[in-house]
């Protein structure tokens, strides 16, 4: 489980009861330490509990003796600690006996051990590696693997929170009794974890040894005589053959193995060519399917499979296991997916526009230099490699010479701008979706840049097979939180907390339904699934288009009101327009990049313009695909667009409806198959249909923004509108500036639910 570490996440065993319990309690005087590693840190926190132990009380039992126990252990009081440990897990166990794990387990094992050392006088690692070994063995496999991610939190993380608690309090010479329990908590955590946490590796990997049987030197031969490595890891002995989960990533995802073994299945990760102990060459997109194909008909054929496959995985993985459909083998029974890959529709390019951040993943998926490999993960050397390519205006194919790295594959990437036979060899194209004929799960987000992949999949999908069995779950997510754990503040915006949903835990949930004939969560009632921001709560429709019942049509209007020109229910009586002037060869804005909040009390335009409807008199809710139809002139053969839309709040306020930007080449907007050109001085029009997909309750009083911009950026291929090869053209042929009238027929029809 690759898990997100957010600064209340140890704040998890117990916290300080609701402010109206503690309203009457006199405060404590306070005076916190400068620095978490200050040597009298202990004692100061010490003395805060002690004077903090014969007053606190609370009416909530559980919290009282969670809370109790933890200002007893950061006190000294160890064997009371305990016994406040003990009292609290038989009261959860009389109220639920099937209530799941929870992360306080580990403050039960400490305070034995704790107590343990003290009363025998033995050293703390042989006390605590006694608590281990009396309490985790008896632990189901799911509840342990648990209890190994949760003793993996980052000590780092666990001394920053402290820190940040401690300067909080930096200004006051006192503090509240509930902030002193949130804070002895906070201190609590990181004491016991750099207490305790050198020890837990040895004693977490023998208890998976008694666990699992794991294989880290698979090799398995495909028909073409390459080599693909794998791992496993299943459980032991189990009663009977198990189904088995399959990721194909570049990810080294051993632990997901691990993960799929605690749920009960056999966990397998595949590596593409040339990855983990394979010495093929590396050939991303081209090859997966195919060898997909190859390890599952391996794992249906070990004594230890019941033939049946599933596969999961995010980005690469989730294309590979799409890569697979293309062509089902027999034992492959189901997909779960999330920020899906597409080639050629979402990666190497967005809206048939290229991405610098191509190059630098397919540069370093197969390149072993180590000067390439170093390089990486650092953001500011890709950074930098952006501006400089920009700044110096040369063609885009010229972005690896720049950087010194010439980059075959992606060379072969720019060959292909349409989406031809090329790309479409890799997935499954058009009526090749009808043939799935397997249940797939879908996961996606708002926020998440995979998300026009994910709905690729799931519209071609459905529209191909009209019985498809194609489940979609999508809500206020990025890409990040897909993968790991969903944090209740997202780039600044609060997440409702009906989203906060355990998407890993619902993917095991959806293969013990589909594999083992357990019932559907109760989340996935029907094929769109999805979550109403600021609604705070789940609706569910048959597809996409049944989310909305009705349409908000808005047109151009050409009359500048601020920063803004309105966007109008009624359709202009009189021609008018909006004209647009874009310097394609300016680079004063070679250090800009499009801000990552989600909330915004401004909006700085690049290269656009900005409509703004009247104040909505009605809450309204959005979802669904927003469509639109552009009447233009512009005098260029071809440029490159993005749209981007926001709740312009009463407050002022500006809330992004999703993100990345909704981006496309207007020459492939109609056909991503065939370029059409546009005409040049010609008064035209152009029909889109968004790949971005959102959903949100717009408050009364609230105003629809658009942003219509010409997207020009660092990060990005440039559209110089010669109606060439875009990635031969370089600044030489932007000397004229775009210039495009947006006529009033223009406009933007939103999807609403009444």
């Amino acid at each position: 489980m690759r898990t997100a570490w957010t600064a209340s996440f140890w704040l998890c065993a117990g916290l300080a009861g609701s402010s109206l319990a503690w309203a009457s309690a006199p405060e404590l005087d306070f005076r916190p330490p400068a620095s978490v590693s200050d040597p009298g840190t202990p004692a100061v926190m010490r003395d805060l509990a002690e004077r903090l132990l014969p007053v606190y009380q609370d009416l909530d039992s559980d919290r009282y003796l969670a809370n109790l126990s933890a200002l007893q252990l950061v006190a000294g009081n160890y064997a009371a600690a305990s016994e406040s440990r003990q009292a609290l897990r038989e009261r959860r166990r009389r109220a639920d006996a099937s209530r799941p794990i929870s992360r306080s387990v580990i403050y039960d094992i400490y305070a034995f051990a704790k107590a343990n050392e003290t009363e025998t006088k033995v050293p703390f690692a042989q006390a605590f590696s006694k608590a281990y070994r009396d309490f985790v063995p008896r632990l189901s496999d799911l509840d342990a693997y648990s209890l190994t991610k949760w003793f993996e939190t980052p000590l780092p993380v666990l001394r920053e929170n402290l820190q940040k608690s401690l300067d909080q309090q930096r200004a006051k010479d006192s503090i509240s009794q509930s902030d002193a329990v949130q804070l002895l908590w906070t201190y609590l955590a990181y004491d016991a974890f750099r207490t305790f946490g050198p020890l837990v590796d040895l004693l977490d990997a023998a208890d998976d040894r008694a666990r699992y049987s794991a294989d880290n030197e698979i090799l398995i031969k495909t028909a073409d005589g390459a080599t693909i490595s794998a791992v496993l890891v299943r459980p032991n002995a189990p009663a009977k053959p198990l189904p088995a989960l399959l990721e194909f990533t570049f990810d080294d995802s051993q632990n997901y193995a691990k993960e799929c073994a605690a749920h009960g299945y056999v966990g397998v990760v595949a590596y593409p060519r040339g990855n983990g102990k394979s010495v093929d060459q590396v050939l991303p997109f081209q090859k997966d399917g195919e060898d997909a194909r190859a390890i599952i008909e391996w794992i249906a054929k070990q004594p230890w499979s019941d033939g049946r496959v599933g596969m999961y995985g995010e980005g690469y993985g989730a294309f590979a296991a799409w890569s697979v459909a293309k062509r089902v083998p027999p034992a492959l029974k189901a997909i779960a997916t999330s920020a899906a890959s597409a080639p050629g529709i979402d990666v190497p390019m967005t809206g048939n526009i290229f991405q610098n951040s191509a190059y630098r993943w397919s540069l370093c998926a197969t390149n072993s230099k180590e000067s390439v490999e170093a390089s990486c993960d650092d953001d500011e050397v890709w950074r930098a490699l952006d501006q400089k390519w920009y700044r110096s205006g040369k063609r885009y194919r010229d972005l690896g010479r720049t950087h010194g790295e010439p980059n075959p594959i992606f060379i072969r990437w720019l060959n292909h701008p349409s989406y031809d036979l090329y790309w479409q060899k890799m997935i499954p194209y058009r009526e090749q979706f009808a043939h799935i004929g397997i249940p797939v799960l879908t996961m996606t987000g708002y926020y998440a840049a995979g998300e026009a992949g994910d709905l690729y999949y799931f519209t071609q999908h459905s529209r191909y097979d009209r019985h498809a069995d194609h489940t979609l779950v999508v809500g206020p997510y990025d890409d990040a939180t897909l993968q790991s754990a969903i944090a209740p503040v997202l780039h600044g915006y609060q997440v409702d907390s009906a989203a906060v949903v355990d998407l890993h835990e619902l993917r095991y949930q959806w293969f013990d339904h589909v594999l083992r004939g357990a019932a559907a969560p109760p989340l996935l009632t029907d094929h769109v699934n999805y979550e109403v921001m600021g609604a705070n709560e789940w609706q569910h429709a048959a597809s996409v288009e049944a989310m909305a019942n009705a349409s908000l049509k808005l047109f151009f209007g050409s009359t500048l009101s601020g920063n803004a020109y309105p966007l109008t229910q009624r359709k202009p009586l009189h021609p008018a327009f909006v004209h647009q002037t874009v310097s394609l060869t300016d680079r004063s804005d070679a250090g800009w990049m499009p801000p990552t909040e989600l909330i915004s009390k401004s909006l700085a335009v690049q290269n656009g313009v900005m409509f703004e409807s009247e104040p909505l008199t009605a809450a309204t809710e959005v979802s669904g695909l927003f469509s639109g139809r552009l009447d233009f002139t512009v005098n260029k053969m071809d440029m490159d667009l993005n749209i981007t839309l926001y709740e312009h709040l009463a407050q002022g306020d500006y809330v992004r409806l999703f993100s990345p930007r909704y981006e496309f080449r207007a020459s492939y907007a109609h056909d991503r198959v065939h370029r059409h050109l546009l005409e040049a001085g010609v008064r035209q029009v152009l029909a889109f249909k968004s790949e971005r997909m959102t959903s949100r309750q717009l408050l009364a009083g609230s105003r629809l923004v658009m942003v219509l911009a010409v997207t020009k950026r660092p990060d990005r291929e440039i559209n110089y509108g010669t109606g060439n090869d875009v990635s031969e053209e370089s600044i030489a042929d932007g000397k004229i500036p775009m210039k495009i009238r947006w006529f009033g027929d223009s406009y933007i029809d939103i999807p609403i639910r009444k």
